[in-house]
């Protein structure tokens, strides 16, 4: 990847209309002072003294962050939050994003935003270290009308939109944004269309698409108990393609990128180098977004592997937040790495 060929495809994404379907999260994270520790009087526990907090959209949102970022011109987030005080701070978040429309965006009193609250002691000199998460979520099925409603708005999307991001966050079926419902209207309509799809519980049950996934959740998809290596992960993502009918993307942690294209043809983006203390959350985030950005732009798939392996370098080392990739920082980074080629 040229500077030129990454300005080159970046300038189309201004005029791109991108749609992220999935689970919205609010990452609040707390930084607290341990120059502040106390024990409580009436339970003799530690107390943890907060200073500063960071409400930012998370999950599908991280994906969203990303596409803010990369300049996208208009992007649609599909999904819900609680009618709670955590539904006010993301949709806030959501708000104050460039280019975010909040059209098919649902608040719901029938539901509880989706939060991860994060703990981080922010000593001096040192990377924020993460204490115990406290996590909330929705453990009853979603509403069948907000199921049909966030169906309805994802047929209406694909009509329009050069790309359309479904990503699965949550923990039991149906209880969340992508339900029978969403995957069913995704079959009917979907084809022909560049959608990418990505989820924690694996992607067996959807519609032909792009796949993105892991190493080990490409093995599960094809019934491989043994972890995977790299003559495996090629040959099961050269299968994925040729059977969907779409690209395929497989990340595989610090061996890089692979993707596959239906015709046979495979490449491979190695990790770039590290360069100082990292934080994983939220790579592969950046790498679902970058390709669809550059896919809907018009870049090959080699292409959009190599810019997502840009992204995901400099998010890893955005320490203490699921982070998220610019085209300058991506450019600085091109500029970091030439002499060390």
């Amino acid at each position: 990847m040229t500077s030129n060929r990454l300005q080159s495809i970046a300038a189309k994404y201004p005029q791109l209309q991108i749609a992220v379907v999935g689970d919205y999260c609010l990452d609040r994270y707390l930084e607290i002072n341990p120059a502040r520790a106390e024990t409580s009087i009436e339970t003799g526990l530690p107390v943890h003294n907060v200073e500063r907090v960071r409400p930012q959209p998370g999950a599908a949102g991280t994906v969203l962050n990303n596409l803010v970022d990369l300049g996208v011109g208009r992007i649609y987030p599909v999904g819900f939050c609680g009618d709670d005080g955590e539904g006010y701070e993301l949709k806030r978040a959501l708000k104050a994003s460039s280019g975010v429309d909040l059209t098919y965006f649902v608040q719901s009193a029938e539901r509880n935003t989706f939060t991860y609250t994060k703990p981080l002691v922010m000593a001096p000199g040192r990377p924020p270290q993460e204490l115990s998460r406290i996590d909330t979520k929705n453990w009853t099925s979603t509403p069948e009308h907000l199921s049909k409603q966030l169906a309805s708005s994802l047929a209406e999307l694909l009509d329009q939109c050069d790309a359309v991001i479904v990503m699965d966050q949550v923990d039991l079926e149906n209880t969340g944004t992508v339900t029978t419902h969403v995957l069913e209207t995704l079959r009917a309509y979907g084809q022909g269309n560049l959608v990418i799809a990505d989820s924690r519980r694996g992607l067996g049950n959807y519609p032909p698409c792009l796949f993105k996934m892991n190493s080990a959740e490409l093995g599960r998809l094809f019934n491989h108990a043994d972890p995977m290596d790299e003559s495996r992960t090629r040959s099961f993502t050269l299968q994925l393609a040729e059977q969907n009918r779409y690209p395929a993307v497989v990340t595989m942690a610090e061996q890089g990128l692979m993707g596959a294209n239906p015709d046979g043809t495979l490449f491979s983006t190695p990790a770039l180098p590290l360069r100082g203390p990292i934080d994983i959350v939220g790579a592969g985030d950046s790498v679902t977004a970058n390709l669809a950005a550059a896919l809907a732009a018009d870049a090959s798939l080699e292409d959009a592997l190599s810019l997502a392996a840009l992204a995901s370098s400099v998010v890893i080392h955005q320490l203490g937040t699921s982070g998220s990739a610019s085209i300058s920082e991506m450019e600085a980074l091109l500029g970091y790495l030439k002499p060390q080629r």
